[in-house]
Formats: structure tokens, sequence, C-alpha cells
């Protein structure tokens, strides 16, 4: 059964991947590390948490922050000791989005507190857990990025809003495709997909998609994944009947 550790767990994407893993057999699910900044999980996870049945665990990690990434990868490690396994899939959801019509306007702090929390921390949680993923089973890394960071959909679209979100999950691809890179001979599944557009504090009202129709899109994708087929991709969800969401690979 495989281990989760998914950051930014306390709202969105990230509590409803927690509320969907915790839903499917533990025989292929098993414990699943939920975290985010604060010292103790929002309402909701909590509410998560204790209907777990000890599944879901609780996991204070600030991704911005390197001491509490380091502590956060001591307390996965202690937690993990006493099943002699490591730690099987690593989701990178935590993200931010700070709204700017053009790109001439984004102010260089907003660029770089985004490009810091929307890719430098992916690195830095990345690069902490290794050691424990190289122990796992899986080794599957997840960072979700998003079609808006798609240089090629950007050129065709010409839209302008939201662009140091864009920069950053355009970086974000290529941090995805290096780590493959590094990565794939070793086992490992790495790559970036893309949950679609959904009506989270981030996405907005408007937006196409429930979050929990969203996760378990995600879900399934990281399920199905492996190495051949997925290491350094970019992927996208399917929705049955949706011509947006058509599950082909988004390009680059």
């Amino acid at each position: 059964m495989a281990s989760f550790l998914i950051t930014g767990s306390s709202r969105g994407l990230g509590l409803e991947l927690v509320r969907n893993l915790v839903t499917l057999n533990q025989s292929t699910i098993g414990t699943i590390f939920a975290s985010s900044r604060a010292s103790s999980p929002s309402s909701d996870l909590a509410q998560v948490i204790q209907t777990s049945n000890g599944r879901v665990q609780y996991v204070q990690l600030d991704v911005n922050n390197q001491s509490s990434v380091e502590a956060a990868t001591a307390t996965v490690a202690q937690k993990l000791l006493s099943s002699k396994t490591g730690l099987d899939v690593l989701v990178n959801n935590a993200g931010i989005q700070i709204s700017e019509q053009k790109p001439s306007l984004v102010s260089a702090a907003d660029l770089d507190t985004t490009l810091s929390t929307n890719v430098t921390s992916v690195h830095r949680v990345t690069a902490a857990f290794l050691p424990l993923l190289s122990q796992g089973q899986a080794k599957k890394i997840v960072n979700v990025s998003s079609t808006l960071g798609s240089i090629d959909l950007s050129v065709r679209s010409g839209v302008t809003y939201h662009p140091s979100y864009k920069i950053s999950k355009a970086a974000l691809n290529m941090l995805t495709v290096q780590y493959a890179a590094e990565l794939g001979p070793q086992g490992f599944t790495v790559f970036a997909v893309s949950p679609g557009w959904l009506q989270t504090d981030l996405g907005g009202a408007y937006a196409h998609l429930k979050p929990a129709e969203g996760a378990r899109q995600v879900t399934d994708i990281i399920l199905k994944s492996s190495p051949e087929k997925d290491n350094g991709s970019f992927r996208d969800i399917y929705i049955e009947g949706d011509s947006l969401y058509t599950g082909a690979n988004p390009p680059w």
C-alpha cells in the first residue's frame, strides 16, 4: 500500500486529494501525510483526520522555510519507521496566484514571491524528501502545474493576465523535466499535472470544475502512472464528454 505526502492540504485541491485518497481501499492507499504551514490542521482537514481511523496524519510544513521542511521530513521518517519503508508518493500541491493583468505591471517583489512558492519551494521539498522517496516502492513525484504554464498555449491565446503565475508554472514544468531526467534511471516517475480550472480560492467561483472532481481525476492519473509512460510528462485530466479535458498531454 502506497504512502502519500501532500503539501498545501488545508483547503482546495490539496484537501480534496486527501479526502479522495482516504476513501480508497487501505490495501492500495496507506498513510496519507497531509501538510500545511499552520501549526494545526484547518477545521475541514481536522474533520477528515478524525474520521480516517489513523490513516491521515497531519504534518506542519511551510514550503518556504527550510527549517520547517527539514523538521517535516524528520517527522515523516519517524512515522514511517515502524513500517520499515519509505515514502511512496510526493504531491507538490502548495502554490499561490497573485492577480495582475499585464506583465509590465508586475512588481519584482510579487514575481519573486510567486517563484519562491511555486518553483523554489517545490525543489526545496523534493530535495529534502528524496532520500525517503528513494526508499519507497512507488517512487512518484507529482508537481501540480497548470496549462496556464504552457508556452505554446500562451503564444496561441495572446492573453496576458496572471503573468507571474504563468511564468512560475512554466518554470515548474522545466524543474519537473530536470528531476525526471535525473531520477528516471533510478525508477522514479516524475511528472507535472494540470488539475483543470477548479472552483477554489485560487481558481475562483467561475471556474469549470469542483475541486473534488479535479482531485478524483488527478488521483486516477497518479495511481495509473508508470515510469515508461509518464516520467518527464505534462499530464491533463480527463472528463468524459468534455471537449476541453480530453486527457491529452498539453503542449509545453
